[in-house]
């Protein structure tokens, strides 16, 4: 089969290494990822500022770079949701409605893929520090990933996973949104990052890499020193550990 890495833009440009440590860990169960160099933006910015005609352009780019592709796996739940709109998108457009919907049967967050389509929740991964786990609007609401990341976290050795208190609320990210209402995203941001510190957990861990950098920028700002980590990261260097040990 051919399955293909959707890296995302802020994995490309900001968190490489969660995209290169999914590839990594997928490698160790036999997947080799394909990767169309002709992906680009999934057209979500543009989508949830009104600016369609441009999300379009941006999504058949994206359709046709994984036309040919079995399954596709992205380190985010917020772009592999906008997948889903591309139906909302194409609705007039029939040829490019069916590639639409053939997509999004076929598109997984890299949680959901490990666990829900490959059946692997233990990694063989050693990581012994105490976590806490922020779950994203996108992933959790929108794209339904409720216990995946928790039963792959939980099959670390060594792991500690603390409950994060209020979890469900949003980091205050929201893409334009952080731009569009700086005060109020902030203030949401703050609260994020003051029910983290409650837990006293060494290490932040989340499945979208926008709310992390939110996140990692505000405790940053604050001077604190918990780590935040995408849970592909984590779980690589976890398995780099225990294979090291």
């Amino acid at each position: 089969m051919k399955i293909s890495l959707f890296v995302t833009c802020l994995s490309d440009a900001l968190f490489p290494r969660a995209a290169e440590s999914m590839t990594r860990l997928l490698a160790k169960y036999g997947v080799k990822l394909e990767f169309p160099e002709i992906q680009t933006c999934c057209g979500q910015p543009a989508f949830n500022s009104g600016y369609w005609d441009d999300a379009r352009t941006s999504a058949r780019t994206i359709l046709d770079a994984f036309e040919d592709s079995d399954f596709v796996v992205a380190p985010s739940g917020s772009c592999t949701y906008m997948i889903h709109h591309y139906s909302e998108l194409f609705k007039g457009d029939a040829e490019y409605l069916e590639k639409a919907k053939a997509l999004q049967s076929k598109a997984y967050e890299f949680s959901q893929f490990l666990v829900d389509v490959m059946g692997i929740t233990d990694v063989g991964a050693y990581f012994p520090h105490k976590v806490t786990y922020h779950p994203s609007c996108h992933g959790s609401r929108l794209l339904g990933i409720k216990d995946e990341p928790i039963r792959l976290l939980n099959g670390v050795k060594g792991l500690e996973l603390v409950p994060l208190p209020y979890a469900e609320d949003c980091c205050g990210f929201g893409g334009t949104f952080a731009v569009k209402m700086a005060d109020i995203s902030g203030a949401m941001v703050t609260e994020k990052s003051d029910h983290v510190l409650e837990t006293e957990a060494e290490v932040l861990v989340g499945l979208d890499m926008a709310c992390l950098l939110n996140i990692a920028g505000n405790l940053r700002h604050r001077g604190e020193k918990v780590r935040v980590m995408h849970l592909a990261e984590l779980l690589y260097e976890g398995v780099s550990v225990h294979e090291r040990s």
